[in-house]
């Protein structure tokens, strides 16, 4: 198995760091790709923790939309900081988490999309794939990626929440589609859960997300990589299809998207 998507580097986990990494592996997950914040030096720090811990991690970098307003007056900075920030972190392997939230609008939406835009073409410039994040901005998220991708870029959808027509205009650009602990609750919506069953197994990736979003039975505590396996099995109840199967799938898509 394989976390495609956990913030190992916040601050929640740097008490017991090496028990989490031990009880991920425990579990049979044999890598992650921990999700570092671009600019934050503490989460650059931890990272290099993580590695002694476990070599086979693998990070994306990138400016959320939460801290966009950070590069307000030059955009372009924000993907500076990233490019520096991947040139120096030889485990690096994408572009992200970045994208666009207007739930929150801790940032302006206009300086958002410019962030986002700066980062997508950095992604295409080096040739890396981009960790997508949209909360109720799928048209403006979907938009941006089509108009600066050139259809050459390569993503993954993360912590999937959408409906069958985002899943389809995901799918459409060459994207994965990365489902979370949410799949797991019981009030996971009916759409939901018929847009992850309308996704081929060849194009799904599982992730916790941590230290959010934690899978049934462990809601409301801290989530971890060792509980993606609640994912495996809720994909694979969906699809009709043995867990083992569905881990051996999905760690076969997370390398060829990711290149490890």
């Amino acid at each position: 198995m394989i976390d495609s998507h956990c913030h190992l580097a916040d601050e929640t986990f740097a008490e017991d760091l090496a028990d989490v990494v031990a009880r991920a592996r425990e579990a049979g997950v044999v890598r992650v790709m921990v999700i570092l914040e671009g600019n934050n030096a503490a989460e650059a720090e931890q990272a290099r923790r993580i590695l002694e811990l476990w070599p086979e991690t693998r990070f994306a970098i990138g400016v959320h939309p939460h801290q966009a307003h950070q590069f307000a007056v030059d955009p372009a900075a924000a993907a500076a900081a990233v490019r520096a920030q991947i040139e120096a972190t030889p485990a690096a392997r994408a572009v992200g988490e970045i994208g666009l939230d207007y739930h929150y609008d801790f940032s302006a939406r206009e300086v958002q999309q410019q962030v986002f835009r700066a980062q997508v073409r950095l992604a295409r410039e080096l040739e890396r794939p981009v960790v997508i994040h949209t909360r109720e901005a799928d048209a403006d998220t979907i938009a941006i990626l089509r108009e600066e991708g050139g259809g050459a870029l390569r993503g993954v959808l993360h912590c999937f929440t959408g409906d069958t027509a985002l899943a389809r205009a995901g799918l459409d650009l060459g994207f994965y589609i990365s489902v979370a602990g949410i799949i797991t609750f019981a009030k996971a919506t009916t759409e939901l859960r018929a847009a992850v069953r309308s996704v081929p197994l060849e194009r799904l990736l599982t992730e916790t997300d941590s230290p959010f979003l934690a899978p049934v039975p462990y809601r409301g505590k801290r989530n971890e990589p060792a509980h993606v396996s609640r994912v495996v099995d809720a994909l694979a109840a969906l699809h009709d299809a043995a867990p083992r199967a569905v881990a051996e799938q999905t760690t076969a898509n997370f390398h060829t998207l990711f290149r490890p």
